[in-house]
């Protein structure tokens, strides 16, 4: 490919598709303020269940995606990626779909504007919006991006199958600490669900299987009779 050639490439396959999603975002984020959801009342039922159990099991459960953490787990995880595998496949899909998500959520959080849960807050309230839970869609890019690439690698089933439990496991955490602690409504952490997911695809098909569809797409025109 030229440069021009990668240019295109990127901006299809990265660049619109982060635009697309930052639009769609934005524009759930408009139509849930539009329509009261009463989700009020879950995050009531919840912080007046709190205990210190919990308080202190949760705490730990949203520190699994603190921005330090994930930039710092980020970074090292592309380095080590780029140490074992010798090119930097892995490691760019892995940058690409974490910072995606934290981009996305930049680009539409303070312009959405949802005041977080009536409750206490047990964390510090940064300077964003409720809608989305950056907090889940950078656990899901992280964490499933990471498992992504190692069953790419791994052959046992069974060890494969741990490895996905573990990666949803953490967001799902992440997303319940992040509810009980009073910081988001459910619809915020639901859609860090699916933004952190939508990131990772998107990231997948522009960088870790890119080849895989070449090959497949200069297969299939081989195989087109003439």
């Amino acid at each position: 490919m030229t440069g021009s050639e990668h240019v295109k490439y990127y901006a299809s396959t990265i660049l619109l598709p982060m635009l697309l999603m930052a639009g769609v975002t934005y524009g759930v984020g408009e139509l849930i303020l539009a329509w009261p959801t009463g989700e009020a009342g879950m995050s009531r039922a919840l912080a007046a269940d709190r205990t210190s159990l919990w308080n202190m099991l949760t705490d730990f459960g949203s520190s699994l995606s603190d921005t330090p953490y994930i930039v710092a787990a980020t970074a090292a995880v592309a380095i080590i990626c780029r140490l074992v595998y010798r090119r930097w496949r892995e490691s760019v899909f892995l940058v690409a779909a974490v910072w995606s998500q934290s981009l996305i959520f930049l680009a539409t959080t303070a312009p959405v504007g949802r005041h977080r849960p009536p409750v206490q807050h047990l964390d510090p309230a940064p300077p964003t919006s409720s809608f989305p839970s950056g907090h889940v869609s950078a656990a899901v890019a992280f964490y499933c991006g990471v498992a992504l690439i190692l069953t790419t690698r791994v052959r046992n089933r069974a060890l494969q199958v741990a490895i996905w439990v573990l990666a949803v496991a953490a967001p799902l955490a992440v997303a319940f600490s992040r509810l009980y602690r009073g910081m988001h409504f459910l619809t915020d952490v639901v859609w860090g669900l699916l933004l952190g997911a939508g990131c990772v695809v998107m990231a997948a098909r522009a960088v870790l299987y890119r080849r895989e569809r070449q090959r497949q797409r200069q297969a299939s025109e081989r195989a087109r009779p003439t």
